[in-house]
C-alpha cells in the first residue's frame, strides 16, 4: 500500500510510501482523500500527520502521466492534486506535515495546504519547480501560494522556480520548524498534540470553515474551471 493509517490517541497518522518518489498518481491522491475524510468523520480524531518515506516527502504529480501528452489525463491528475490540496487546506482537523525530505511541485503544494509544517534538516529540495521543466502552476496553486508564502519568497518560487533547502523554505513560507531527522516524528507529534488538545474541534470546523472560505472557493472554482476546459 502507497498510504497507511495509524492511529495514536486523538491523532491520525498518514503515511505515503510508494517505495520511489511518493509520486502523486490517482490512486495515491485517492487513498489520501480517504484518509483525510476519514479523520473528519471520527470524533475521536482531533488531528492529521502527514509524512512521507525517509528521503523522499513527495516528489510531485506521477510523471508518467505528466510526460505523456495526454492533455485529459494530465488535466485530471492535476485537478484531482487540486482537489486533495484543497482538502488539506480545508480540513475541519488541524493537519501538520512531517516533511521527511524532497518535497518538489505538488509535494511542495500539499505543503503549504497543512497547518503547521514541520521539516528534517538536510541537502533536501523544496520549492515548485514546474517553469524550470516546462511547465505552469495551476490557478488552484497560483490561490492558495498567495495566501502561504512570504511576498518575499514567492516571486523566487513560482516565477524563478527556485528550489531552497528546508531551512531556506523556512523563510519561503513552505516551511514552520526544520529538526533532525531522528526528531522530526516526534516534533510533529507534539506539533498535532498541542492542537489537538487545545483546540475546540466545532469551533475549529467552523473558524476554517470562515476564515479560509475565500480562498477556499476560489480554489474550487479553479478546478472546476480547469476540469471543464476539456470538456466538449
Amino acid at each position: 500500500m502507497s498510504v497507511t493509517v495509524e492511529q495514536s490517541g486523538a491523532i491520525s497518522i498518514v503515511s505515503m510510501d510508494d517505495g520511489k518518489a511518493n509520486a502523486l498518481s490517482s490512486s495515491m491522491i485517492a487513498s489520501l482523500m480517504e484518509a483525510i475524510e476519514a479523520a473528519e468523520a471520527d470524533d475521536a480524531t482531533r488531528a492529521v500527520v502527514l509524512t512521507g518515506r525517509p528521503g523522499r516527502f513527495s516528489g510531485g504529480f506521477d510523471l508518467s502521466v505528466m510526460n505523456a501528452g495526454d492533455m485529459n489525463a494530465i488535466v485530471g491528475l492535476v485537478a484531482e492534486g487540486g482537489d486533495l490540496v484543497r482538502k488539506l487546506y480545508g480540513a475541519t482537523v488541524p493537519v501538520v506535515a512531517a516533511s521527511t525530505g524532497h518535497a518538489v511541485a505538488a509535494g511542495a503544494l500539499m505543503l503549504i495546504g497543512c497547518d503547521v509544517r514541520v521539516s528534517v534538516d538536510g541537502p533536501f529540495k523544496v520549492g515548485l519547480n514546474e517553469v524550470a521543466i516546462g511547465m505552469t502552476l495551476p490557478e488552484w496553486a497560483h490561490t492558495l501560494a498567495v495566501e502561504r508564502l512570504s511576498k518575499r519568497g514567492i516571486q523566487r518560487a513560482i516565477a524563478n522556480a527556485r528550489l531552497t533547502d528546508p531551512a531556506e523554505a523556512v523563510n519561503v513560507g513552505f516551511i514552520d520548524r526544520v529538526v533532525p531527522e531522528d526528531q522530526l516524528m516526534e516534533a510533529a507529534m507534539e506539533e498535532a498534540e498541542i492542537l489537538a488538545t487545545s483546540l475546540d474541534p466545532g469551533a475549529y470546523a467552523r473558524t476554517m470553515n470562515g476564515f479560509r472560505k475565500a480562498t477556499l472557493d476560489q480554489m474550487a472554482a479553479d478546478i472546476a474551471a480547469d476540469r471543464d476546459a476539456l470538456r466538449p
